[in-house]
């Protein structure tokens, strides 16, 4: 069916422009390629490209006329589509409004398209229109599509009906939180939730299925025009249920599955017919996605606190078949048992996936040696499922490889992950259900029977770990032989199982237990990090990084053999593997720490790491696991690392150098790709893990000989847009005034003034606010260390800090870690600068006492009271309001003895000082301090001489 022609291309570029169009998808011709995506980048310049684009994309019979064959046609058309989508994307408020006219006319009309390609584009572009334009951008939109699709005209084709509820899916899901909002004074939702019912009884499968999968857009958001329409779901829900369909009973299960979320009551008084329901369902080898939507709902179920227990009952129902389910399928034996050694086959770039940068943790109270994301802090992460991997729905066994499903979430990792959780909830009922199965399958002699019981033994290992606890000296050995099962895919699965239990193999008590049990485990998963499959080797170090997370210290006495192996495995792996080696590395270093100063130990690791640091560039994203590494190494070495850090310290501001230089090219060149920030973050991290790890002298020395200048860079990141960036770049700076505080002291005047811009909270984005209060988290315990140092060269800027810092404190929906730290450095600030701030006292010493009320007493909390005692000398009077607080405060600060603070001052000094001063200021002091419970009494009068 032909567009509306209103309006009308010309010939010459209309050819043109189809010809571009076809070049552009071509896989054949490269060069053709690249010269079609370059005039079409020009020819959105053109005023008319918007109109061709829809023209083309739009009139399926006129093109004919070009001499395309029915493949070409559909390519150029959905070309065209694509082309159109992204030019209403980026340039919609300059599209002229007769063009928007002629788009939402054409777009309606491709929906009648007998192509199903075509009709699904058309609901692209008109969600996309929907997006950039509003909801009353084009209000006769809704009732349009939801009279095609439900063919109130009675005269619509099946497949236009399917091609408006296609696009009608679309909109709700790309839309859902706009069609919640007023718009002159109606709300589209209550137009939208009881048409989308009625179209639910539509006599075709397919607008069926996808009339529910918008109702499903909606569900987790609990819109009121939804939760008053519950019971009327619901009931329609279970007509639905038996539908001849398997895609509207997978969108059926995937609606109970989110009504768990957002209100259990309603789904509990239909649990025994559910648990039946989506059992049938599950086993449903037909559709695997049908089966896991309905495995899906033991999980929903499982971990919603109020539901779980409802399933007890249903345990000797729901177990089975989490366990059947866990078996591969026949697809991915074939594949699997097609796996011969490879690990002498390079890797392919496409292969290696790419490696985020973990989310640091924020710097927190702990003596100024806290988690900054660089070398403290950071949790291991680990490429097979470790202990919360199951019941978080990311059960990664690297397993099957069909269609890249090791990447995937499907049946078996959901069934494995409800199983873990399960067992989290009812432990020992669980096992008992499950214990036939085991025994069963354990030795069977199929392997991917095998397989999947070593997987559902790894499962339940925490939650049923007591109930297991008498079978473990059996199982372990068994596990452990089965490390040199013939199946590549067994001995996967054996790695990530015995990673589980190394917890309680680690610590048995009895040495000669240790000797039978983890020593033989630590041995077999080492072992096995020279596989000669590299899945086995990626595998097993990622078990054995779990082993190294729970055995801890009692790794120390086993350090050198493991280093070997580790040293082995850097001469041998292909690049994939050398990731998760450098977590097994960094985690040794986290866990054992300075035991590892050992020399001999040094003369292993050392050169292993060195060896493939020269080998890796400066543009390979190896180099973020390598970098993170190397901050372990470097914190666990302390100055021991020094030998190595000069070439590692200059090579890190090199890439911060060449990362910025890049960035700032591709800002004012716009076809160019900016660099992954990934770069600055890890160089930034592994610079402040060098700079704690080393003597001042030494770490002093590199920052001075830094080129470009060392401070230059760091403020460059401090103000760069990524909010992983300043994060990272706060903490190098707190790093550099707790341990080089001469070498930062002459850039402090222009340091300062970024810093306190970071700590405005205005600045906060509503897209990343998490983050974003990260940042300002590492601003305000950089800020009080600088005070601490910087002493009263802190005072032109206190007035500034100290709005911006009692904002914070101020402010309800700041989390509490960054009002701790803005309350620390607020009082920090006051230890030399209490003159500056004793005006404000009044306004901030009530959220300063009732903020660091939690905080454990350790050196920044008593630099705080430091600091808030020395403002309260100076204004006294201010306390009023919140003066009982204070004593209340100064009973709970526990006495450290004499260690000074500042100028031979202990924090109980200043403490005595004021409260003696307010003993002579208060008229009956006795019946004051009587309003204290009597323990806080007694430690005031005891500790302070009152």
């Amino acid at each position: 069916m032909a567009a509306p022609m209103a309006w009308q291309p010309e010939a010459e570029p209309l050819t043109q422009l189809v010809g571009y169009l076809k070049d552009a998808l071509s896989a054949h011709d490269q060069t053709a390629q690249r010269n079609a995506t370059h005039m079409l980048a020009q020819a959105k310049s053109s005023p008319d490209i918007t109109n061709y684009l829809t023209y083309i994309f739009s009139n399926g019979q006129l093109l004919q006329t070009l001499n395309l064959n029915s493949a070409n046609l559909n390519l150029v058309r959905s070309s065209a589509a694509l082309s159109l989508k992204n030019n209403i994307k980026a340039y919609y408020k300059d599209i002229p409004q007769p063009s928007h006219a002629y788009i939402r006319a054409a777009v309606l009309v491709c929906l009648q398209d007998p192509n199903s390609q075509i009709r699904s584009f058309a609901g692209t572009v008109i969600t996309e229109t929907v997006q950039r334009g509003g909801v009353l951008g084009w209000p006769e939109l809704l009732p349009e599509l939801f009279s095609l699709a439900g063919n109130e005209r009675g005269n619509i084709t099946p497949s236009t009906q399917e091609g408006a509820m296609g696009a009608l899916a679309k909109v709700c899901e790309d839309s859902k939180r706009e069609l919640d909002k007023v718009y002159e004074g109606t709300r589209p939702l209550n137009f939208i939730i009881p048409r989308l019912l009625d179209v639910t009884s539509s006599p075709i499968a397919r607008v069926r299925a996808l009339a529910l999968a918008s109702l499903n857009s909606f569900i987790p958001q609990k819109p009121q025009a939804l939760v008053a329409s519950l019971d009327p779901i619901l009931a329609r829900l279970f007509q639905l249920a038996n539908d001849s369909s398997d895609d509207v009973r997978r969108n059926v299960c995937r609606s109970f599955v989110l009504i768990v979320d957002i209100r259990p009551d309603k789904v509990q008084p239909h649990m025994g017919g559910l648990v039946d329901y989506m059992a049938i369902q599950q086993r449903n080898t037909d559709d695997p996605d049908l089966a896991l939507e309905a495995a899906e709902f033991w999980l929903a179920i499982s971990e919603n606190d109020k539901m779980c227990a409802t399933l007890g009952p249903y345990l000797h129902k729901i177990v089975p078949v989490l366990l059947e389910s866990m078996v591969y399928d026949e697809e991915a034996v074939m594949h699997l048992e097609g796996d011969g050694d490879d690990a002498e086959v390079d890797d392919r770039a496409e292969d290696i996936k790419p490696h985020f940068v973990r989310s640091k943790t924020p710097r927190t109270l702990t003596n100024g040696q806290a988690a900054d994301g660089g070398a403290n802090g950071q949790g291991s992460k680990h490429v097979m499922p470790d202990d919360d991997a199951l019941s978080e729905g990311e059960v990664e066994e690297d397993d099957d490889g069909v269609t890249d499903a090791e990447e995937q979430w499907n049946l078996r990792k959901c069934s494995a992950a409800a199983l873990d959780v399960l067992a989290s909830t009812f432990h020992a009922s669980v096992f008992q259900i499950a214990l036939p199965y085991l025994k069963e399958n354990l030795r069977h002699q199929d392997w991917p029977n095998r397989e999947a019981a070593v997987l559902a033994i790894g499962a339940v290992a925490e939650g049923c770990m007591e109930a297991i606890n008498p079978h473990l000296p059996d199982l372990v050995p068994y596990l452990i032989s089965l490390l040199s099962d013939v199946e590549p895919a067994v001995r996967v699965i054996t790695c990530w199982a015995l990673g589980r239990y190394s917890g309680w193999a680690s610590q048995l008590d009895n040495p000669n237990d240790k000797k039978s049990f983890f020593e033989p485990m630590m041995e077999g998963i080492l072992n096995r990090m020279l596989d000669k499959s590299k899945r086995v080797q990626e595998s097993a170090a990622s078990a054995f990084a779990n082993l190294e997370e729970r055995a801890s210290k009692e790794l120390t006495p086993y350090c050198a053999p493991i280093i070997q192996q580790f040293v082995q495995c850097f001469e041998r792996y292909k690049d994939k593997n050398m990731f998760i080696l450098y977590d097994c590395v960094q985690t040794l270093a986290e866990q054992v720490g300075p035991p590892l100063r050992r020399q001999d130990l040094i003369d292993l690791l050392m050169p292993a790491i060195i060896k493939r640091w020269s080998k890796v560039s400066d543009q390979s994203q190896e180099l973020f696991p390598l970098l993170e590494c190397l901050s372990y190494v470097a914190t666990a070495l302390g100055d021991a690392f020094a030998p190595f850090a000069i070439p590692i310290f200059a090579r890190c501001i090199r890439i911060i150098h060449q990362n910025l230089e890049q960035y700032l090219l591709a800002v004012h060149n716009e076809p160019m790709e900016k660099p992954d920030k990934d770069f600055l973050v890890t160089s930034l991290d592994l610079l402040s893990a060098i700079i704690q790890a080393l003597a001042p002298a030494k770490s002093g020395e590199l920052v001075t000989s830094s080129q470009p200048r060392f401070f230059d860079l760091l403020m460059f990141c401090m103000e760069d847009p990524s909010n992983d960036v300043r994060q990272s770049s706060y903490a190098l700076l707190g790093d550099c005034a707790v341990n080089i505080f001469p070498q930062l002291n002459p850039f402090l005047p222009s340091l300062i003034p970024v810093l306190i811009r970071q700590l405005d909270l205005d600045n906060l984005r509503d897209d990343d606010v998490d983050t974003g209060f990260s940042v300002i988290n590492n601003a305000c315990w950089s800020c009080g260390e600088i005070a601490m140092k910087y002493k009263q060269g802190m005072i032109p800027f206190v007035e500034e800090i100290y709005h911006s810092l009692s904002s914070i404190i101020g402010n309800p929906q700041v989390p509490t870690s960054v009002g701790e730290n803005a309350v620390i450095a607020l009082g920090r600030l006051g230890v030399d600068c209490s003159q500056q701030l004793a005006p404000h006292l009044a306004e901030f010493a009530n959220p300063f006492l009732h903020i660091i009320e939690p905080v454990e007493n350790n050196d920044e909390k008593g630099h705080a009271f430091l600091g808030l005692n020395r403002t309260i000398e100076k204004n006294p009077q201010a306390m009023g309001s919140c003066l009982l607080e204070y004593f209340k405060a100064s009973a709970a600060y526990k006495k450290d003895g004499t260690s000074p603070f500042h100028q031979d001052e202990t924090v109980e000094g200043s403490f005595q000082r004021n409260l003696v001063g307010y003993k002579s200021l208060i008229p009956d002091f006795d019946a004051f301090i009587a309003q204290l419970p009597q323990s806080d009494q007694q430690r005031l009068r005891a500790s302070y001489d009152l």
